[in-house]
């Protein structure tokens, strides 16, 4: 058992290090975080979202987005306008700079898997084994839900 712990061990914190470099680099070279690269792949895929349905795509916090797309509208990669149907309602839609984001950035981290094709299987099997990670590793109360 101690030996499949070191392994789960190891892999977890390949899987760590992996993600803050890609932060990191994402942050150096385009100014951004990785919720604000998942907020412009999902716009960019349904141009005019509405913020509601952003939201409830990424499963973030109101405040936690609305913060990551204050930033986007600060650098000009999105636009945030009141929808003529309901004024209640905000939709989201990339400007020319943030398309151009969108194709430069490398696509890794979760967004990646919404591109994989022939892949049904690893990802039926990716996603119990990302809950139990979250168990085994004791961080569920973290998890916002």
């Amino acid at each position: 058992m101690q030996q499949q712990a070191l392994k789960a061990m190891v892999a977890w914190m390949r899987l760590d290090t992996a993600i803050k470099g890609f932060e990191r680099d994402l942050k150096r070279r385009h100014g951004i975080t990785m919720l604000q690269l998942a907020v412009l792949h999902i716009v960019s895929e349904r141009p005019h979202i509405p913020l509601a349905a952003l939201r409830k795509a990424l499963l973030a916090h109101a405040a936690t987005l609305g913060q990551a797309i204050d930033d986007l509208r600060r650098k000009g990669l999105c636009q945030v306008r009141t929808s003529p149907e309901d004024r209640r309602a905000r939709h989201v839609s990339l400007t020319e700079s943030g398309a151009r984001l969108v194709a430069d950035a490398p696509l890794a981290g979760p967004m990646r898997l919404r591109d994989l094709d022939g892949e049904t299987e690893r990802l039926d099997r990716l996603a119990p084994a990302l809950n139990d990670a979250l168990e085994l590793f004791g961080l569920e109360d973290w998890t916002g839900r």
